[in-house]
């Protein structure tokens, strides 16, 4: 996905220049679900060790969240300020994407980092890494 490293660049950057408010693309109201990538390595390792069928699981998170709240949820970890505007010119995509994770649930496998721990760590590995990607 593209969305989470564009608004953690984007909002980083118009912190750190003082910028007043930034722009996302569309109305901020399609639904998304993102999973910690600790919690991906987790659930590999759990269907690894307790799960032998040949049925597709999914694994995820379990909910979704607007693109406006993701937003909030990263101008908070940022302690960014400013506005957020949203231009209703630019598409947004799938109205909702979310995954059943009932099967993976039964088993006993359910996400431990919640979304916005997990985007606290992304950051602070985006701090410490960013002159590296430069």
């Amino acid at each position: 996905g593209h969305v989470i490293p564009a608004l953690i660049n984007k909002i980083h950057k118009a912190k750190t220049n003082g910028t007043k408010s930034i722009t996302i693309w569309g109305t901020g109201t399609p639904k998304r679900e993102f999973l910690f990538v600790d919690n991906l390595a987790n659930a590999c390792v759990y269907l690894m060790q307790n799960y032998n069928d040949s049925e597709i699981i999914n694994i995820g998170a379990g909910e979704d969240i607007t693109i406006k709240e993701l937003a909030e949820t990263i101008c908070r970890v940022i302690d960014y300020k400013g506005k957020l505007e949203f231009d209703k010119t630019k598409p947004d995509g799938t109205p909702r994407k979310l995954l059943d994770v009932t099967k993976i649930n039964k088993l006993g496998w359910k996400a431990k980092t919640s979304l916005e721990e997990g985007l606290r760590k992304t950051y602070d590995w985006y701090l410490k890494t960013k002159n590296v990607r430069s």
